[in-house]
This record gives structure tokens, C-alpha cells and sequence, in this order.
């Protein structure tokens, strides 16, 4: 059925005395993925329209909503996602076809025939959004889209000029969660990735913020940034504990080419960031440090500090859900189909205008995507149940790849029995890596 060679190091490892460092070279990818084939292009916009005017079936596979707002005031010198400045004047332009948007999508038959468990306003930057704005969408959200009773709606952001006025407004405009990049609170690693305020003004703000006691606030911090070390890592990480904030992601600095970050580096600008084995030592103290105060462990790279906190979205758009995309650059898939909006305003308006998807092109889904999607949740989680895997495939896979999973513990990534494979320290660390491998594995179904 499979055909594994356990002694392929790309696939299995190095077998070295400290595998948390120096397992794999680095990690190449924020996420895992699979394999997936364009539509014709001729039949990309029958092909989508076919799929939104089709009834869900299958009213128990969870959904999501992704709404994207592509403004910044500027670019953090790490980021890949920029589009556009954040001026009044385009938002204003693109916010009016972005309720268009969501008018034409929300009508359509596949979308009303299921509720969405989750909905997540990202980008960009969506609190450069105004007060009205932001109220706007947030009633538009709840009125036209079929939601679950108990349904996540985030808005994500930054803390700067996030003040009271707009936060009032999006409370009271429905969103019930609330995620913001801090990354760092040291103000010089701060400066390094061009974040706008000193870190005692985001945790200042961040407790106000919480003092509301009206929806959950969460964090993302970045590990292996310039100027980052063990020591104002751990400041950091106490300084989330301080702010009172509901949860945390720690996030590792994916080196990617092209960015501002990386010419800065080359120019002498900035000291290089931390390597994969400073990195592994940053998550290591992450993960303890969550564990001494008693933080709930959500998947490898999320904790929550009390039960409001719940991470619906995250848990599912990055595995399992299918997912409606809306705005300039926003990724989704839905009906078997998965899509990437155009990023260019004046191709995206223009398209919405006529009501066409502004999409270049659509990929069908990978024949075994629910099976790829099942392994990609479980090593999110840290655990593989064989029940899990064998359910999904529709065959024994969890004993076909057993020689995978032993050399995998030998190199102390797993450790595995004959119901379970727990990922250890290391395998938490390099989860996405290891939740790409089987892939090559698989038979075709």
C-alpha cells in the first residue's frame, strides 16, 4: 500500500542528539498543503458561479467566512501580505464594492443552505477601518450570512489608533473576538519590523482593552526577529501574562526572500534574525513557560488563559473547513473549489461591478483533500488518533504508515502506540514539516 524509504533524512529526519534544533534544515512554510489542479481556464467563472448556486449537502462540514481589508499605514518589514496604504479615500471606494461583495455572495443558494461557525475579518490591516465602518460591517456580517448561534467573528489589527470609539463600534456591530499582532513588546525589536508604538503603549492599551470584559483579545508574538534574544523573549512573554489579554500565538519568523526585512539585513540595516536553532530554543521557553502558569494548550502554537477564548476560526480554516472568501486578496475554497481573489484594486472592483469572481484562476480540491486536511488538523492539535486517520482515509493508513511513524520516534519527533502518535517537543516544533510529509505517501483513492 505505501512505499516509505525510512532512511530518506528529508522525510524522516537526521537522527541527531537534539532534535528540537536541528531535525530538519529549517522550516520552509507556515502551513502544510497538497496537491490540487487548475480548472480550465475558460471554465473558472461557470465553474464558481456552478458552485455557489448549489445546495450544501452536507450541512455538518464546518464553514468559515473570510472577509479581507488589504490597507496598512505601512509595511511591517517582515510581512508578505502589503497591498495598499491605508488612504480614506481608496478605502472608502473599496469598502463600498466589498458590502456589494458580500451582498452578491450572501444571497447565493450554497451559502444560505448552512450555517458558518466562524467568521474572520483579516488583512491588512482591518482596524485602519472607521468607527461607522467598522459597525457597518459587523451589522452587514450578522444580517446577511446564516450563522451558528455561538459563531466567532474576528476582527483583526493592530493596536495602533485602535481607540475607544472604534472598539465601541465593532462591540457593538457584533464582532465577539478580537486578535492583534503585537509581535514583540520590546520597543527596539518593535522598530526593527517597523511596528508604530512603544510596547508600553500596546500593553497599556491591550489592558484597557481587556478591562472592557465585553468579547475575548488575543495576540500574535513573533519569535526570531532582529535584535530578539532569550531574554526579551521571555519579557515578552511575561508582558502577556501582565496584559491580562485571553490568549496567545507564537509564531516563528518564516525567512522569505524579497522581503523588506531581508534587504534591510543585506544592506546592514539590521542584524540577521535568530537561526532555526535560536528559534527552537524561543519556542521551547514558549512552551514551558505556558505550562509553569497553567495556560490551556489549543494546538502547538496557541494557548488560551481562560475558556472564552476559543480559537474557532484558526482551528478550523487552517484544516478542515471550507471557507467563502470575500474582498481583495482573500483565499478561500468552497464546493470543491479553491480560489485566490486578485490582490489589484481596480481588477477586484471591476470585477465585483460586473459580477464576476475576480479571480485569475481555481484549483479543484486534491482527491484525498479530506484526508490531507484530517492529518493537517490533528498536527495542529499534536495528535494523531489511528481511529481518526483510518475513519478518513476508508482504510488502515495509520498501520501503513508505521515505519514512517517508528523512524519518526527513533529521531524523537513522535511517540507512537498502536491508537495514538503524540508529537514530542521537537515534533511540535517541526509540526508543518512533519504534517507535509506523508503526502508522497498516500495512495491515489
Amino acid at each position: 500500500m505505501f512505499e516509505i524509504d525510512s532512511s530518506d533524512e528529508n522525510l524522516v529526519g537526521l537522527s541527531t542528539p537534539d532534535p528540537l534544533k536541528f531535525a530538519f534544515c529549517r522550516k520552509k512554510s507556515a502551513h502544510a498543503g497538497g496537491n490540487m489542479h487548475f480548472v480550465a481556464q475558460d471554465q473558472v467563472q461557470q465553474s464558481l458561479a456552478s458552485a455557489l448556486e448549489t445546495v450544501n449537502e452536507n450541512t455538518t462540514k464546518a464553514r468559515c467566512l473570510y472577509i479581507h481589508i488589504p490597507f496598512c499605514r505601512v509595511r511591517c518589514t517582515f510581512c508578505s501580505f502589503f497591498q495598499y496604504a491605508s488612504s480614506k479615500k481608496m478605502m472608502a471606494e473599496y469598502f463600498q464594492v466589498l458590502m456589494e461583495e458580500i451582498s452578491w455572495k450572501a444571497a447565493q443558494k450554497w451559502t444560505q443552505s448552512a450555517p458558518f461557525q466562524a467568521v474572520y475579518v483579516g488583512g491588512g490591516t482591518p482596524t485602519d477601518l472607521s468607527a461607522e465602518q467598522l459597525l457597518q460591517l459587523g451589522h452587514k456580517i450578522r444580517s446577511a450570512f446564516p450563522l451558528t448561534p455561538d459563531c466567532e467573528i474576528t476582527l483583526e489589527g493592530r493596536v495602533n489608533r485602535f481607540n475607544d470609539e472604534k472598539f465601541e463600534s465593532a462591540l457593538e456591530g457584533g464582532f465577539n473576538r478580537f486578535s492583534f499582532g503585537v509581535q514583540s513588546f520590546d520597543t527596539k525589536v518593535r522598530r526593527s519590523a517597523k511596528r508604530l508604538d512603544d510596547g508600553d503603549y500596546v500593553a497599556q492599551r491591550l489592558q484597557e482593552m481587556v478591562a472592557y470584559n465585553s468579547a475575548p483579545v488575543v495576540i500574535d508574538l513573533l519569535y526570531g526577529l532582529p535584535h530578539q534574544n532569550l531574554q526579551n523573549w521571555k519579557t515578552d512573554l511575561e508582558t502577556y501574562l501582565e496584559s491580562g489579554v485571553n490568549g496567545v500565538d507564537l509564531y516563528q519568523l518564516i525567512e522569505m526572500k524579497g522581503m523588506p526585512m531581508a534587504l534591510s539585513v543585506e544592506q546592514g540595516k539590521l542584524p540577521h534574525p535568530a537561526d532555526t536553532a535560536t528559534k527552537s530554543s524561543m519556542f521551547k521557553m514558549g512552551v514551558e513557560f505556558m505550562a509553569k502558569h497553567h495556560q490551556r494548550c489549543l494546538s502547538v502554537n496557541h494557548w488560551a488563559r481562560d475558556n472564552r477564548e476559543r480559537s474557532i476560526y484558526n482551528s478550523l480554516a487552517k484544516t478542515t473547513a471550507e471557507i467563502l472568501p470575500i474582498g481583495a486578496g482573500a483565499g478561500g475554497n468552497f464546493g470543491g473549489l479553491s480560489v485566490m481573489q486578485s490582490r489589484d484594486m481596480d481588477t477586484y472592483i471591476k470585477a465585483i461591478k460586473a459580477r464576476q469572481f475576480p479571480v485569475m484562476g481555481a484549483m479543484h480540491a486534491a482527491p484525498n483533500a479530506h484526508l490531507i486536511n484530517s492529518v493537517k488538523a490533528a498536527f495542529d492539535r499534536g495528535v494523531l488518533a489511528k481511529r481518526t486517520l483510518n475513519q478518513a482515509a476508508n482504510a488502515p493508513y495509520f498501520e501503513g504508515l508505521m515505519p514512517l511513524f517508528e523512524a519518526w520516534q527513533k529521531n524523537q519527533l513522535v511517540k507512537v502506540n498502536e491508537d495514538y502518535l503524540t508529537l514530542t517537543l521537537a515534533g511540535q516544533f517541526w509540526a508543518t514539516t512533519l504534517a507535509q510529509k506523508p503526502y508522497s505517501n498516500y495512495p491515489k483513492q
